[in-house]
């Protein structure tokens, strides 16, 4: 590195920050409505399950699901994935009508986004999240993208290059201007959800490319804190646990990490590191009390990594997931990404002229 964080006083870095180094981020966390409440309530993982759940008990009327017995909540990604490729063509067809459904409510949802004066003259929208991260998922996003050229509407949608729960954390190598990763192979990212928390080790492989396109995660541990239902002092104290445990892992395959962590987490985030809103779905605990903030309490788990003070950096996990699309999307000036998860997360950027 070539100088510590406390050196390099000419370059302040706050968290949730609008100007970063690749982008200026327009606006994040949009909390679109409509009559029937939140907009994005029509376009996240449950709406998809809920049209599935609706598709079943109506095909019920007639005769014999083609699912079986199992409950809709209770059917995996790899399951439905299986049953839209399988054999049985009836279970297809099923899951097919389900997200067709879906694919116009996203639809919908992009164009209401679009008409938003931070999104106006958005020339892509990357589709990321986990519900990207199946085939169900990329069959909706391609078939809102018909849907949308149908109307006119000229956007270019695809999904996120990396794999969702890649792009999570390879997007917090983004939040660090250059200087800050000079000299280092790797450097520690968690990604925050309200049903998992992911804790990486990013391999930056700025020698093979230093736009940080060949980014890639070297090893990762995931927690489904939902089934746990922890509260947030025990949530915290596992993640410290998992931050250790991967920092004692690079440490011994000669990746020590950089003294910096980059997390993401949902919400609006303060400049101080606070949670202004949006973070009702974290688990067990108000995460927006102002006697709660955590960047400080990760660096005072963490005070050091290697020989130098530890740096925490945060911002909200739809604008994370979005950085990692930068070197991929030069082309385009103006660029926003979609999340489809437990919620639906929203972030728009501008790319920087000489990026």
């Amino acid at each position: 590195m070539g100088k510590s964080v406390n050196e390099k006083q000419s370059a302040p870095l706050i968290h949730g920050a609008s100007d970063l180094p690749s982008v200026t981020v327009d606006g994040y966390n949009l909390e679109l409505r409509d009559g029937d409440g939140f907009l994005g309530d029509k376009a996240n993982k449950s709406a998809f399950q809920e049209k599935l759940d609706d598709w079943r008990k109506r095909v019920r009327k007639g005769g014999d699901d083609p699912l079986g017995e199992a409950l809709t909540q209770d059917l995996s990604k790899k399951q439905i994935d299986a049953l839209l490729r399988g054999d049985d063509k009836q279970a297809a067809a099923l899951i097919m009508g389900a997200m067709d459904e879906f694919a116009g409510e996203l639809a919908g949802v992009l164009e209401k986004f679009l008409q938003q004066k931070s999104w106006k003259n958005s020339e892509r929208v990357v589709i990321g999240g986990g519900f990207r991260g199946s085939a169900v998922g990329e069959f909706a996003i391609a078939r809102a993208m018909v849907l949308m050229k149908a109307k006119g509407i000229k956007i270019e949608l695809s999904p996120i290059v990396h794999h969702p729960d890649d792009a999570g954390l390879i997007g917090a190598a983004h939040l660090m201007p250059a200087w800050m990763l000079k000299g280092h192979k790797t450097i520690l990212a968690i990604d925050i959800g309200g049903t998992n928390i992911r804790v990486g080790i990013v391999e930056l492989r700025l020698k093979d490319d230093t736009d940080l396109s060949r980014a890639k995660v070297w090893k990762s541990d995931i927690w489904r804190h939902a089934d746990d239902k922890p509260n947030r002092s025990a949530t915290i104290e596992a993640l410290i646990g998992m931050i250790e445990k991967l920092i004692a892992k690079a440490d011994k395959a000669d990746l020590a990490p950089a003294p910096v962590i980059g997390v993401a987490c949902p919400g609006v985030i303060n400049a101080d590191g606070s949670i202004l809103r949006g973070g009702q779905n974290l688990p067990g605990g108000n995460w927006e009390s102002e006697h709660f903030n955590l960047p400080a309490t990760l660096k005072d788990a963490i005070p050091q990594i290697g020989d130098h003070e530890t740096f925490v950096i945060m911002h909200n996990d739809a604008v994370v997931q979005g950085l990692s699309q930068v070197p991929f999307v030069q082309n385009a000036s103006s660029w926003g990404i979609l999340t489809i998860g437990t919620g639906l997360g929203n972030a728009h950027f501008s790319n920087k002229a000489g990026n």
